[in-house]
């Protein structure tokens, strides 16, 4: 077989990026925003998911509580990594459980928000998932509702991750623990400066080696005016 002619980077809007050998696409890797219609999910450019068996509805794959209806949104930004099998498990999940029970009786009444048994609304208890860009969530991880993950994180295989994790941080375990930082302070805090996520993408390919090889000099010296 003929190998396949060199293509530019995939366009942002491309719901199948990957091409297969045979020229066909890969149906189990999508860019996250070219097929999400969720009102509640924003997602930036360049991030993907990957399932071994995809599914018909890939925000619903993803953070199955996250309804149309709900009070909380799920923010992921540029150029994240999420593997097979990682839930985002939204505030939505919650059950009310400051009285004696915590079942949710108001589910099966026609789901009346005016009933004790619904959780109360409020910016406390309903909080935002936030993630930064070029996060790794590596399989089965779990991230809970409220997280706040900071740019350049990698969440380990199977975490479970709640609370606010800073930048370049990397997390594993259950209840998620950071293992250490993967770069200095001085680098990090470059890094996030520099923002190179935001640039076209022309300019990221074409930086490529630096991104990925850690060349900070090189990096700081494509940043666009």
């Amino acid at each position: 077989m003929p190998p396949l002619p060199p293509r530019d980077f995939p366009s942002a809007d491309d719901a199948y990026p990957v091409i297969l050998p045979d020229g066909s696409v890969h149906k189990g890797t999508v860019f996250l925003n070219a097929v999400n219609d969720h009102p509640q999910l924003q997602v930036g450019d360049y991030t993907y998911a990957s399932a071994h068996n995809p599914p018909a509805n890939w925000v619903a794959h993803l953070a199955p509580y996250l309804f149309p209806q709900a009070r909380e949104r799920l923010i992921i930004g540029k150029f994240c990594q999420i593997a097979d099998g990682v839930t985002f498990i939204t505030a939505s999940a919650n059950h009310r459980y400051d009285g004696f029970s915590s079942f949710p009786f108001a589910v099966f009444l026609d789901m009346d928000r005016n009933r004790p048994s619904m959780p109360p609304v409020g910016p406390d208890t309903t909080p935002d998932t936030v993630i930064g860009h070029d996060v790794w969530f590596g399989a089965g991880a779990k991230i809970l509702p409220g997280a706040n993950i900071g740019s350049g994180c990698i969440i380990g295989a199977g975490a479970v991750v709640g609370g606010t994790i800073a930048p370049y941080s990397i997390v594993t375990g259950n209840p998620a623990t950071t293992k250490r930082r993967r770069f200095d302070d001085a680098t990090i805090d470059a890094l996030l400066d520099i923002e190179w996520w935001d640039w076209p993408i022309a300019t990221i390919t074409a930086n490529e080696a630096a991104i990925c090889g850690a060349d900070l000099p090189t990096l700081r010296a494509a940043a666009p005016a």
